[in-house]
């Protein structure tokens, strides 16, 4: 038996890692089906030319507005520093060291597992892309950072809302780099799982520490 309630919480996530993580198992399976598949073809998918002529058929200066907005906030100097290195800073501030150490952990393994497949894959992007990219079109690097941000950001603060805006922030994500012609539609999907699997699989040793973390009295993070 536990002695306290928060024993109980503490043994009991050590069992619920997992579960996650044979659902990342499975992602990652589908995510090196998917890199083999696109390697295999050469060219895009018959799925990828539909989806991306329907997206660009009828332009709309409001989306593109969006797009573009999304392009700024998930890459560049913003991906690679502002938003680790901010968000790092908020978790320090807010007593949270275990949940920095997680994040930024999960942004640099997230961003390097995206670099790393889009050199073995070696996709080309669509040829009427409205903004300069790297090269490189499998995987997304943009939504594979908004679904680590989601991810890391939903395990940390625990709030229903924060996972739902998560979701959509993704989704946003994924529907603009195809808006922009900067990404198929199978490009984002890998990103979504490849974001999504890195920042559970850091998750897993880091499951119990940060639980220990939020359960912490207030008064002894200050």
């Amino acid at each position: 038996m536990y002695r306290t309630r928060d024993d109980a919480l503490l043994a009991h996530a050590k069992i619920r890692r997992l579960w996650p993580l044979i659902g990342v198992l499975v992602a990652l399976l589908l995510v090196g089906a998917l890199s083999w598949l696109v390697l295999l073809h050469g060219t895009p998918f018959e799925a990828d030319t539909e989806w991306m002529a329907s997206v660009r058929e009828n332009p709309n200066s409001f989306l593109m507005y969006v797009s573009f907005v999304m392009n700024f906030l998930g890459g560049g100097v913003i991906a690679w520093a502002v938003i680790p290195l901010g968000g790092a800073a908020a978790f320090f501030f807010a007593r949270k060291p275990v949940a920095a150490v997680y994040w930024l952990i999960s942004l640099g393994l997230s961003a390097a597992a995206v670099q790393g497949v889009k050199q073995l894959v070696g996709r080309a992007r669509p040829l009427d892309m409205l903004v300069i990219s790297d090269h490189g079109s499998f995987p997304s690097g943009h939504t594979a950072n908004a679904a680590t941000v989601a991810v890391v950001l939903g395990i940390v603060l625990r709030r229903t809302w924060v996972w739902v805006v998560g979701v959509l922030g993704i989704a946003v994500m994924a529907f603009t780099r195809t808006y922009l012609g900067a990404h198929w539609i199978t490009d984002t999907l890998a990103g979504t799982l490849i974001g999504a699997c890195v920042a559970i699989i850091v998750w897993a040793p880091f499951g119990v520490p940060l639980l220990r973390e939020q359960l912490r009295p207030h008064h002894q993070r200050s």
